[in-house]
């Protein structure tokens, strides 16, 4: 049987289980690809680290250059995090003739069309399954199974850590201890901002929207809010009336442009999305000829992103790597499709929280508010006060209005003599 010689550079987490299942089930890759995948050479920084694997003798090299030098190495798993130097190998790895498999997402978010513009250039392709979603093949899905559709919307749970956190906030653990556990259980790092402000998903949701779209974002102008200013009050609020708080990446194609963001929203308990704990992922894409699918599964780990990474090394192996990668045209200037737009247009239901002083006329204050700006309550939740005069929570819930009427009702109340915080607003996503 013929064999196609493989590369890996970074020996990981996720590059160990690459390598184990092209050693221990190339049997099954040679199935699926017709070919055998002969893992050559994998570059790690330090010799001396302990691996999750067993490499035969000679594969293992500290010297990446005896993978993007190595005549007969046909495609490279590239599993370097960060930026730099992942875009400088990378970059190298397409000049030296081979085509490239990736996992970074971030990679792809900030150098994407650089990349791949000398990735076609060079006639050469690059595949990135595992750079959203882990194990979930949704880059495949959303690029070629559902071609034949305009895609209308994208809602996804994208960041597992995040997800992870709001489900143990949701078992009771104030946001400290839910982190906590998380980096102990090795869902979190020890600096988990990239999770819990929303960046990282807004960086693969910048991606996804590229794929369904043609939308060319930066991530960075994408509007996001974490979970990392969330109250445990709020996640027990929105249990109460039948909600659970997920942090939700959105992608809406609307008449006035493509409405992208990343925010904590309210979401159905036992809706797909609602119903989607701990590390887990989903994302619900809709299209104009299909209707509706959800995709479920881990979004990280070491096996289910290792999956992806090799489903993308048979793929490239056989050579439908290379069509897609033409036909698609990512990140062409040619191809541009559609503009983000304005997100102060962005409409929906919202969930508002404000705690006031408990007496008489505060609501209708508050009320007030939301009426000037021609925006119309669909219920109110308040609590009873522990003392006469004490301070309550007050929960409204809204139907549709835009993002600015709602930032302004929300300043206005903010305003109140009786208003003791400022007010707490989150998306709410039927």
């Amino acid at each position: 049987m013929e064999k196609t010689k493989v590369g890996i550079i970074g020996v990981g987490t996720v590059g160990s289980g690459v390598a184990r299942l092209l050693l221990d089930h190339g049997d099954r890759t040679a199935r699926h690809a017709g070919r055998v995948l002969w893992l050559e050479k994998a570059a790690v920084r330090d010799l001396k680290k302990a691996r999750g694997c067993d490499l035969p003798a000679g594969v293992l090299t500290d010297d990446v250059d005896e993978v993007i030098n190595h005549p007969e190495i046909e495609v490279v798993a590239m599993l370097m995090g960060g930026l730099e130097p992942a875009r400088t190998v990378m970059l190298r790895l397409l000049k030296a003739g081979k085509d490239v498999v990736t996992a970074n997402k971030a990679l792809l978010a900030e150098h994407g069309p650089e990349i791949f513009d000398t990735a076609r250039e060079l006639g050469r392709s690059v595949a990135f399954e595992a750079s959203v979603a882990g194990g979930i093949p949704i880059i495949a899905n959303i690029g070629q199974c559902l071609s034949a559709n305009q895609i209308t919307s994208l809602h996804g749970i994208l960041n597992g850590t995040s997800n992870f956190i709001l489900t143990k906030m949701q078992e009771g653990d104030d946001y400290a201890a839910a982190v906590a556990e998380a980096q102990r259980l090795g869902y979190a790092e020890a600096d988990p901002a990239m999770d819990v402000d929303g960046s990282d998903a807004a960086q693969k949701l910048a991606i996804l929207a590229h794929l369904a779209f043609g939308a060319r974002l930066d991530w960075r102008n994408i509007p996001r809010s974490g979970i990392d200013k969330l109250d445990l009050i709020d996640v027990q609020y929105a249990e109460e009336m039948g909600y659970r708080i997920k942090l939700l990446a959105i992608a809406d194609l609307k008449d006035w442009g493509l409405d992208c963001e990343v925010n904590p929203a309210l979401v159905r308990a036992g809706s797909p999305l609602g119903e989607v704990s701990g590390p887990f992922n989903g994302v619900l894409v809709k299209g104009d000829a299909v209707g509706p699918l959800f995709f479920y599964g881990q979004g990280a780990g070491q096996m289910p992103t290792a999956s992806a990474v090799v489903a993308d090394l048979i793929d490239t192996a056989v050579g439908r790597t290379a069509i897609t990668f033409r036909s698609l045209g990512l990140w062409s200037e040619e191809l541009r499709g559609v503009e983000q737009g304005e997100f102060a247009k962005s409409t929906g239901k919202r969930y508002i929280r404000v705690m006031v002083e408990d007496h008489p006329g505060v609501l209708a204050d508050v009320t007030k508010a939301f009426g000037d700006e021609g925006i119309s309550i669909a219920s109110v939740l308040q609590k009873e006060a522990t003392e006469p005069g004490g301070v309550v929570g007050l929960v409204i819930m809204t139907h549709p209005a835009s993002e600015a009427a709602t930032d302004n009702a929300c300043a206005k109340i903010a305003k109140l003599p009786a208003c003791r915080t400022e007010p707490v607003k989150l998306w709410v996503r039927d």
